[in-house]
């Protein structure tokens, strides 16, 4: 049994915030109370709430500020002698890393973290920092190595009735089967979190959970309309939370499955969208894989060969370069599938497909 999800990032004064209250209301309220503690010299309440404020700036993909406040909280944190607050301000500047692409850092900031609250006895951060380490492994393809730890975090949360935790990890392990083929038990997976988040009121993990359906059941049935139909309601919870990152790799989304559905136009104004979102909160990995569908799109719509030829050699050289092995292996596939050899031997262009496979 799962009892209704929480925000442990929530703390101190601030620990009445719902995991679905508005980021723009975490925000107000974590500034008022930072300011208040900082007038206090309340170091630990500082650190607690501008933990609140750190996270609200990267979820609303305000890189600089994030960047700021967790560092100003494990100042805080360092100040009070609060190893357990330092350890989750570092857990922040790690997730804060791994979303701009900075993967070592993230590693590095994440597995201190991790040290941190076992020293500190706070089990909550040091399984967020591990899930953290876990994430990080799985978006750069290295399934292998973080496959078991997945596993490891999912029986934990699940021991101790942590709904987010697990509906968190059910959609990272889903999210590996379905980019290794294993479609239906990727829908398995993702149907468990969105049942485990709706029932605990986890609009957040719900919405991932949504899209994750959605990818499937379009790229397994070509059901474009059920998919799209998950999107809408997933983007629902995105807008009232105002979840940008969320909200942009939905969007994208939803151009996979136009695109899949041979409606290359609606998709490539999707990814254009989506392309913008993520410029926008200085997210590379989502603005690489945007970058790849609507170079695709416009190939389909007719786009000079070349310029595409170009274009996708770029993709590839700038996922090389972050790091991002699984969505290094798109590219490949892009060029097999437009005609366009990996050494750029330009091939036959292969027949335009209803369901042409975008992975996340």
């Amino acid at each position: 049994m799962y009892g209704k999800a929480f925000a442990p990032e929530y703390q101190g004064a601030l620990t009445s915030l719902s995991v679905n209250s508005s980021l723009d209301d975490v925000l107000a309220a974590g500034t008022e109370q930072l300011r208040a503690a900082e007038r206090a010299g309340q170091h630990g309440e500082a650190a607690r709430s501008g933990l609140a404020v750190a996270e609200a700036h990267r979820r609303l993909g305000q890189v600089r500020e994030a960047d700021r406040a967790w560092k100003a909280s494990y100042r805080a944190a360092r100040d009070a002698g609060d190893v357990a607050a330092m350890a989750w301000a570092l857990w922040s500047g790690g997730t804060l890393a791994r979303q701009r692409g900075a993967f070592p850092l993230a590693r590095r900031l994440l597995g201190l973290a991790a040290d941190l609250g076992e020293r500190g006895g706070d089990i909550v951060v040091r399984g967020y920092s591990l899930a953290g380490l876990a994430e990080t492994g799985r978006i750069q393809g290295d399934y292998e190595a973080v496959g078991r730890l997945h596993e490891q975090l999912l029986a934990e949360a699940r021991r101790r009735g942590e709904a987010r935790h697990t509906v968190w990890a059910l959609e990272g392990i889903a999210q590996m089967h379905r980019n290794s083929g294993a479609h239906d038990t990727a829908y398995a997976l993702f149907e468990e979190a969105a049942r485990i988040a709706a029932g605990a009121e986890d609009r957040r993990g719900h919405a991932w959970a949504l899209r994750g359906l959605a990818d499937i059941v379009s790229v397994r049935d070509g059901a474009t309309e059920r998919a799209l139909g998950l999107l809408a309601e997933a983007e629902e919870s995105c807008r009232t939370m105002n979840l940008s990152g969320a909200l942009a790799y939905n969007h994208k989304m939803r151009g996979n499955v136009l695109y899949r559905a041979g409606r290359y136009a609606e998709a490539r104004d999707l990814y254009e969208l989506a392309l913008g979102e993520f410029r926008a909160m200085g997210e590379p990995r989502g603005e690489a894989l945007s970058r790849l569908g609507l170079t695709k799109s416009l190939a389909r719509l007719g786009r000079d060969r070349a310029e595409t030829e170009a274009e996708l050699v770029d993709l590839a050289d700038t996922l090389e370069r972050i790091g991002l092995r699984h969505a290094r292996e798109m590219v490949t596939r892009a060029q097999n599938e437009l005609g366009i050899g990996p050494a750029g031997r330009v091939t036959e262009a292969a027949p335009a497909g209803p369901r042409t496979a975008v992975a996340r």
